[in-house]
Order: structure tokens, then sequence, then C-alpha cells
């Protein structure tokens, strides 16, 4: 008995990981549960990316529907969205506010200063569409941290009432808009609407 339980560990080891393995096939990587989903955004105080003097909370991302759009000029699929993110803004009236962080502004990652990133971002937006109302400076990626991010570009649908309605992982192209993104932000324009 103890024998036929020896020979068959391997085999039942085998079946599990193989099992696990094929779950893994079918599973999209990108999704993912947030726990921030139905909350209100965490709160914060941070500079205008451009303008230091002034300061955003989570009061100015309430009163309309907004997309919250994590991204640096470092993030290569984050240059690839924005023209599609420009035209969304320009010709359906999508309103994006940008979440920005710099690797490099870390002195871990090179210490650049913050003029050079304001040259870089600028360059990035004239090159390739600007979709933002406004861009907000996460400093040290406190609010990246809060929202849960793990890379970029990441969005965030918020309604009205500033509470994260959808978390999307990844750009946002004609089919995620089409498909995903696009739906949920005009649910809840209409819902906005009197």
């Amino acid at each position: 008995m103890k024998r036929t339980w020896l020979v068959a560990l391997p085999l039942v080891i085998f079946v599990a990981v193989i099992v696990f393995l094929y779950q893994g096939l079918s599973a999209d990587p990108r999704a993912r549960d947030s726990q921030i989903l139905n909350q209100p955004l965490p709160e914060f105080s941070l500079p205008d990316l451009m303008h230091e003097e002034r300061q955003y909370t989570p009061a100015d991302l309430q009163s309309e529907v907004t997309i919250l759009n994590v991204w640096g000029v470092w993030c290569v699929t984050c240059a690839v969205e924005l023209p599609y993110l420009t035209y969304l803004a320009d010709n359906e009236r999508v309103k994006f506010v940008g979440l920005y962080f710099d690797q490099d502004i870390d002195p871990d990652f090179g210490g650049k200063t913050i003029t050079a990133v304001r040259k870089e971002v600028q360059t990035m937006l004239s090159q390739y569409g600007n979709p933002y109302a406004f861009n907000i400076y996460d400093v040290y990626r406190d609010m990246s941290l809060d929202l849960g991010v793990t890379g970029a570009p990441e969005h965030f649908v918020i309604d009205q009432h500033g509470v994260i309605r959808m978390h999307h992982i990844g750009d946002i192209n004609e089919r995620v808009w089409t498909t995903k993104v696009g739906p949920m932000y005009h649910q809840l324009v209409k819902e906005n609407t009197p």
C-alpha cells in the first residue's frame, strides 16, 4: 500500500501542475480584481506637472465623468496610445486627466530635473497629441501606489461623484474603447446628463 502511494505521488503532482498551467493559458494576464473599484479616489494633494503652484485634489475630478490615465514619457505604449486618446478627446469630448510619474526623477534611476521632465513631456505631447485636460504630477508615486498601479499605461474611469468605476490595465485602442472602456464611459455620462 505504501509503495503504491509513493509511485502515484509524482503522477498526482504532475497532473496538478498540468491543471494549474492549463488554467493560465486561458487567463487574461491584464485582468485582475481591483480593490479600489466602486471606491472614492484616494485622498491626495498633488501639483500640476507644468505649473507646480497649482494643486489638485479629488474634488478636481468630480462633477463630470473622467478617465484618469497613468502615463510617462518612458512608456512606449503610452506614446502609441496618445494619438487615439487625443482623437477621443477632440471628437467624442472624452475628458482625460493624466497622472504622470517619471522614473528618471528618482535618484536611483538618474536624477533628472523637473525642467528636463517638462521639456520631454512637451516634446512627446506635441509629437503624438495631447488629450489631457491637465496632468497631475505624482511626484513620489504615492497616488499610483494608493491606486494599486503596476505600470503604465493604466486607466481609471471615474464617475461624476469621484468614484472609481473601472480599472483598465494596458492601452486604450479602438477595440478596447469600443468593447470595454467606451461603453462604461458613455453609460456614466448618460447617467450624469440631466
